[in-house]
């Protein structure tokens, strides 16, 4: 495995590989490696004969400064478990090979980016862009894999490429769970050892609400319990809770059996911010 940090070694290393008609797989990532990512990169094995690990935590698409400092940095060891799953290169570039002069280009995905996460963190969304069309642009990969924890992130982008015209591959994957059912999240690592032992509370208020929507409760109603729900825990703060179509993201009145239908939360823990969602 090679690790690169300049654009030009890395651009390099990918013409030498095409050169050998082999096909390039991209795993984008802000470090701080799970199980959930090996699960990407061992996709991106199966599927391609290369595959590009990137590593960068883009200032950009954060709207809190005190989240972007406490964001974990562990480059070491998310080289030393990338190269026995088999990643061929890492690329983990520096803000300043990545943004030599401040970015003002300004994206806006409409109706996508103005509920749950993109209400909550303005201009988040703009950063996910920016980011993500910069490092297709650097990698050209012929197919790209993200994690479906982030739904709306995936939304986003799906919606980028197609505007944008990417050629590339969109391979969300499924949100991998610790055993207790908390989604792996590289935020986790933050959390104390109490709040550790009841974050798994998300998942339980998930699995609760879809019981009872399948049951046949409005999502009016699914919601008001869900919020009951945290208000018996007080070490969370309820962000959000939102029953939407898994589509589109904007909410509805009713369960369709034509449509997917998905539940996305938002949560924080002492001073760590959990994102969740479950689609069926």
């Amino acid at each position: 495995m090679q690790v690169f940090h300049s654009i030009a070694d890395l651009r390099l290393f990918l013409k030498n590989q095409r050169q050998q008609a082999k096909t390039v797989g991209l795993v984008p990532t802000m470090g701080a490696l799970h199980e959930g990512h090996l699960s990407l990169i061992e996709a991106s094995r199966e599927q391609n004969d290369v595959t590009v690990c990137s590593i960068f935590v883009n200032p950009i698409q954060f709207n809190n400064p005190d989240d972007l400092a406490r964001y974990p940095r562990t480059l070491d060891a998310d080289c030393a478990i990338l190269a026995p799953a088999g990643c061929d290169a890492v690329f983990a570039p520096s803000v300043e090979e990545m943004y030599p002069e401040k970015a003002s280009l300004k994206f806006d995905f409409g109706d996508l980016e103005r509920v749950m996460e993109g209400k909550f963190r303005p201009g988040h969304f703009n950063g996910v862009g920016i980011v993500v069309s910069k490092l297709f642009n650097i990698v050209q990969p012929d197919r790209t894999y993200f994690g479906q924890k982030d739904l709306q992130q995936v939304a986003v982008v799906r919606r980028m490429m197609i505007d944008l015209g990417f050629q590339i591959e969109l391979h969300p994957r499924p949100t991998l769970r610790e055993s207790d059912g908390l989604a792996m999240s590289s935020r986790n690592r933050n959390l104390t050892s109490d709040e550790r032992a009841i974050a798994p509370h998300i998942f339980e208020g998930l699995n609760l609400a879809k019981a009872q929507l399948l049951e046949g409760q409005k999502p009016t109603e699914v919601k008001a319990m869900i919020e009951q729900h945290f208000s018996k825990e007080p070490a969370f703060r309820l962000e959000y809770f939102e029953i939407v179509n898994a589509n589109t993201l904007q909410s509805v009145d009713e369960i369709q059996a034509t449509n997917q239908t998905a539940m996305c939360i938002a949560a924080h823990l002492g001073k760590v911010r959990l994102i969740d969602n479950f689609v069926f």
